[in-house]
């Protein structure tokens, strides 16, 4: 899922440094869904800083073409992959458009925002990856408006098992800059975190749902 080890690790690391990504496994967050987790990731803090979000779009963009080939249109998640897609469209010389979670309630109605055709050839961007659950969904709004979704590509995933069946079971190529053992692994190097919170952050992505904090 990972382009390759490298990326991986400069990509949590650049993260860490910014606290896009934050782990406490010693007083856990709470999740919207209601889960406890030793670990938050905003990814959206990345662009208050302009050498990580420089770093960021053009790793996307060198890795967008090498594994899709350069797409007619970029399209970003709303509302987390709407300033870093945008940055990646910039870059490529590309058309952006973006995915809101649902049709306006008002207006023209639209999901999709921004000009798109049918079968114009388009790669996802997308900021985390959980379940999944809400990039596939923007996945389907576009291929509702009959475009051709190359694949997606995001800086950051969990690895939830969930969200490997979820891309499998539709179909839709996902790559990701970094991912969570990564992460674990450049936060051990840097000391970021201990050894027995690496153990604590491990149990954790096993079981998500049911994990408790210690």
């Amino acid at each position: 899922m990972i382009f390759n080890k490298d990326i991986a690790r400069k990509t949590a690391e650049v993260l860490l440094q910014v606290n896009a990504i934050k782990l406490s496994p010693k007083e856990p967050f709470t999740w919207a869904s209601g889960w406890k987790s030793p670990i938050y990731c905003d990814n959206r803090i990345v662009l208050s800083f302009p050498p990580i979000r420089n770093y960021i779009r053009e790793t996307m963009a060198k890795q967008i073409e090498k594994q899709y080939g350069k797409p007619d249109v970029i399209a970003g998640v709303a509302t987390g992959a709407i300033g870093i897609g945008m940055l990646v469209a910039e870059y490529m010389g590309l058309p952006f458009i973006y995915v809101r979670p649902d049709a306006k309630g008002h207006g023209r109605k639209n999901q999709i925002e921004g000009f798109i055709e049918h079968g114009q050839n388009v790669v996802v961007v997308e900021d985390l990856i959980s379940t999944g659950g809400s990039s596939l969904n923007a996945v389907k709004a576009l291929k509702e408006a009959r475009v051709n979704v190359k694949g997606m590509i995001a800086i950051f995933t969990y690895g939830f098992d969930v969200s490997i069946k979820n891309f499998e079971s539709e179909n839709i190529k996902l790559q990701t800059l970094s991912d969570y053992n990564s992460l674990l692994e450049q936060a051990l190097k840097t000391n970021y975190i201990s050894e027995k919170e690496a153990a604590t952050l491990s149990e954790w992505n096993t079981n998500p749902s049911e994990w408790n904090a210690i």
